[in-house]
């Protein structure tokens, strides 16, 4: 079962994760979280970057998906130019 513990909320809007929290999800100073809220449900979620091979396989993939659908380096540095609003 999850820990459970109450925290308060700042006048400047900071909620602090208790302790307990923290070390259960080894959060350490400069966690990033996605802040989702509805009706009276805040749920954060912690992100992270991803590694380098989890990084790796997600370009591996983006280039096979690319050339599968015959894409080239023209095409990019077209885009590119296009949404910089160069000619």
């Amino acid at each position: 079962m999850a820990n459970l513990a109450t925290t308060k909320m700042s006048s400047k809007g900071q909620v602090v994760i208790p302790d307990t929290i923290r070390k259960q999800l080894k959060l350490k100073t400069g966690s990033q979280f996605v802040v989702l809220g509805k009706d009276d449900v805040v749920i954060l979620k912690a992100i992270s970057p991803p590694s380098t091979d989890e990084f790796d396989a997600l370009i591996t993939e983006a280039r096979r998906l690319g050339k599968e659908a015959g894409l080239k380096q023209s095409h990019i540095t077209a885009a590119i130019t296009r949404v910089r609003g160069r000619k």
